[in-house]
């Protein structure tokens, strides 16, 4: 079974603030930039772990196969112009 773009975007959206995303993907294989103020204070792994959190079954399921990520917050966001 293939996740769909639109499907990780919603349950992103649901369960954490989301300034900016940006998410490509083959249904298995994904590439994620997210600007979230949850992720003030955090350390890359805990961000990490906060994506995967919220994408719950997905994640458990092994729907998604692999997952590269950038994230930011949105102080970090602006810095890089």
């Amino acid at each position: 079974m293939m996740v769909r773009l639109e499907d990780i975007e919603v349950a992103l959206r649901e369960k954490m603030p989301v300034s900016h995303l940006v998410l490509n993907g083959d249904g298995r294989h994904f590439e994620l930039l997210m600007v979230s103020e949850a992720f003030a204070g955090l350390s890359r792994v805990r961000r990490h772990q906060a994506v995967y959190g919220a994408l719950g079954d997905a994640m458990r399921d092994e729907l998604v196969h692999a997952l590269t990520m950038q994230t930011f917050t949105p102080e970090e966001w602006a810095q890089r112009g």
